[in-house]
């Protein structure tokens, strides 16, 4: 379980950041996953919230934002929602020349309080 792993490296930057910005409470963190990411969202705050007792994270408000990843058609160069990555065109089932998108794991915002 990788998630795991990824929840106690959030909590490092955020601290991290924390204390760059010489803040001692952070309010809100915002975190996107693709769904091809390899990461399940759920596991993962499910982690992050045993972790985060007594962390920089404590009374923060875990903002998850799922990205979907898109396929462009290598036929027809239709783009389209994938689910995953052996997911085919809807239109002409021809697999995606490029997948944008889906890969994601960052975190986008740290909501910060002195």
């Amino acid at each position: 379980m990788h998630e795991f792993s990824l929840a106690q490296e959030v909590i490092k930057l955020a601290e991290y950041e924390a204390e760059k910005n010489n803040a001692h409470i952070l309010s809100e963190i915002t975190i996107e996953i693709g769904n091809m990411s390899g990461v399940d969202p759920d596991a993962f705050e499910s982690a992050l919230g045993l972790l985060k007792e007594g962390s920089i994270l404590q009374d923060a408000y875990l903002n998850i934002i799922r990205i979907w990843g898109r396929g462009v058609c290598n036929a027809c160069k239709k783009e389209f929602e994938m689910n995953q990555r052996m997911d085919t065109c809807p239109e002409c089932g021809a697999f995606p020349s490029e997948i944008r998108g889906g890969n994601e794991f960052r975190v986008v915002s740290l909501g910060i309080y002195d």
